[in-house]
C-alpha cells in the first residue's frame, strides 16, 4: 500500500495537470460569453502568449527552487510545466496561422521574413519543437545525458527570445513584458552563479584525483 507521501505525489500531479489547462478553460468561456473584446484574434493570441511565457519562467524556475531550498520533488513536475509551454506555444501560433492569416502560407512565410517580431517568435517556436520532441525518458537515453543537457539549454535562448518578441509586440506599454524579462534575468543570473561556484569545486576534485 501507498504511504501517505506517495498519495499526496500521485494526487499532485493529476491536480497541477487540471490547473494547467485553467487558463485554456477560461479563455474558452470568454469566447462562448462574446467576451474577447473589440479584437478577438488579438485578445486570444495575446493570452495565449502570455501563458506560453509564465509557464516557461515556472520551469526555468524549478532548478534554483530546488538548488535552494532542497525541494527535489519539484524535478517530478518540470517536464510537464515544460511541455504545457510547448502546449501553449501551439495555441499561441495556431491562433495566428489560422484565424490571423487562415493558413494562408505564403503570407504567413511573407509575414516572418518582414516583421522582426514574428521572425523571432516563430524562431522561439521552432527551437521548442526538439526540446518537447526530446522530453521523454527514452529520448534521454538515447543521445546521453550530456548532450540532452546540451540541447535543453536552447530553453534559454527561447526565454530571451520571447520577451523581445513580446517587447517588439507591445512597444508602448512595457511594463509587463519587462517583469518577465526581469524574472528570466535572475534565473539566468542563478545559473551563471552556480556554476561559477561549481567550476573551482569541480576543478579542485580533478585536480586531487590527478595526484599520485
Amino acid at each position: 500500500m501507498l504511504d501517505q507521501n506517495q498519495k499526496i505525489r500521485w494526487l499532485i500531479k493529476p491536480a497541477l495537470f487540471v490547473i494547467a489547462l485553467v487558463p485554456l478553460a477560461v479563455l474558452i468561456q470568454k469566447g462562448l460569453n462574446n467576451d474577447l473584446g473589440a479584437n478577438p484574434v488579438e485578445t486570444i493570441n495575446r493570452f495565449t502568449g502570455d501563458w506560453v511565457l509564465r509557464f516557461l519562467l515556472v520551469t526555468l524556475a524549478v532548478t534554483p527552487l530546488r538548488r535552494l531550498f532542497g525541494w527535489n520533488a519539484l524535478l517530478r513536475y518540470r517536464r510537464m510545466l515544460g511541455l504545457f509551454a510547448f502546449f501553449y506555444v501551439c495555441l499561441h501560433f495556431l491562433s495566428y496561422a489560422w484565424l490571423d492569416q487562415y493558413f494562408a502560407v505564403a503570407d504567413i512565410i511573407k509575414d516572418v521574413a518582414k516583421r522582426p517580431y514574428i521572425t523571432v517568435g516563430f524562431a522561439c517556436f521552432l527551437m521548442l519543437i526538439p526540446l518537447a520532441a526530446t522530453s521523454t525518458n527514452a529520448m534521454i537515453r538515447r543521445l546521453g545525458a550530456r548532450r540532452w543537457q546540451r540541447l535543453h539549454r536552447l530553453v534559454y535562448l527561447v526565454g530571451v527570445g520571447g520577451i523581445v518578441h513580446f517587447l517588439w509586440l507591445v512597444k508602448s506599454d512595457l511594463r509587463e513584458p519587462l517583469i518577465y524579462g526581469a524574472i528570466l534575468a535572475v534565473l539566468l543570473g542563478f545559473r551563471l552563479w552556480h556554476r561559477a561556484r561549481r567550476e573551482p569545486a569541480v576543478a579542485a576534485g580533478t585536480a586531487r584525483q590527478a595526484l599520485p
